[in-house]
């Protein structure tokens, strides 16, 4: 045990160890050089992390508008005979003054106002020039007295929100 003591205190350099630890210049050099090459590989690789990362952000992000203007879309194309259906209700009372229609105008209003707010519009018809991206002319007329390919009247309402058309409007076009 004595020996093993002495060994331990004693600091003589292990010859072996020092000589293989030694790196000459040129080893060095080399040694830099592969260690500066792995890092910039793997600053690299983490570059095109980060910017996988953030389009994949980026696509969700639209990936989520896009399902939420759908669903907008589609809902508030189901709702559209009943708003049709008020229109008529009011068209149909021949007093525009008794409490039933101004009833309905009400509802009528509200519910527009509630379109307004989501963002969904009426698409102008009449008057306008015929625009087979928002009109679906179901019917001519010759007209002199009227441009070409200008709305004369509108037998449906159209609606769009944001660029998508929800419901072209029906139409009639003079030529």
């Amino acid at each position: 045990m004595s020996e093993k003591k002495v060994k331990e205190n004693v600091d003589i350099p292990d010859t072996e160890e020092t000589e293989e630890n030694t790196l000459s210049a040129e080893e060095y050099e080399e040694l830099l050089a592969k260690k500066d090459e792995e890092l910039n590989a793997k600053s690299e690789q983490y570059q095109r992390l980060l910017a996988e990362y953030d389009n994949f952000k980026k696509r969700t992000a639209r990936e989520k508008e896009a399902i939420y203007s759908d669903s907008v879309k589609d809902t508030v194309a189901e709702l559209l005979p009943v708003i049709d259906n008020l229109l008529r209700a009011v068209d149909a009372f021949a007093d525009k003054d008794c409490e039933e229609c101004k009833g309905v105008s009400m509802v009528l209003k509200q519910t527009e106002e509630i379109f307004a707010k989501i963002g969904v519009s009426e698409i102008k018809a009449v008057g306008e020039q015929f625009n087979p991206e928002l009109h679906n002319a179901v019917m001519h007329v010759d007209d002199d007295k009227i441009d070409d390919n200008t709305v004369v009247e509108e037998f449906q309402k159209g609606y769009i929100y944001k660029d998508k058309v929800i419901r072209y409007s029906m139409v009639k076009v003079a030529n």
